[in-house]
């Protein structure tokens, strides 16, 4: 059976947006929570901790500092 949109829950959906914003803009995590439909930032918080096991900040830092290969040829 072919994997894709078509079997993913809303959840995982939200998770992979969020994943998005945090790693392609600079939009403050209050920002985030509500872009993927959470109203309030602790419930987006303990949301994407549960699905990474980073917080989105950790997430964010974490993933958006260059690799140590680009830093050292920088």
């Amino acid at each position: 059976m072919a994997q894709g949109l078509w079997q993913a829950t809303p959840q995982t959906l939200r998770r992979d947006v969020a994943v998005e914003y945090l790693t392609q803009s600079d939009l403050p995590l209050i920002e985030v929570a509500a872009k993927v439909g959470f109203s309030e930032a602790s419930t987006f918080h303990r949301a994407f901790k549960g699905w990474t096991g980073l917080t989105p900040g950790a997430y964010r830092q974490a993933h958006n500092e260059p690799a140590e290969d680009e830093a050292l040829a920088g």
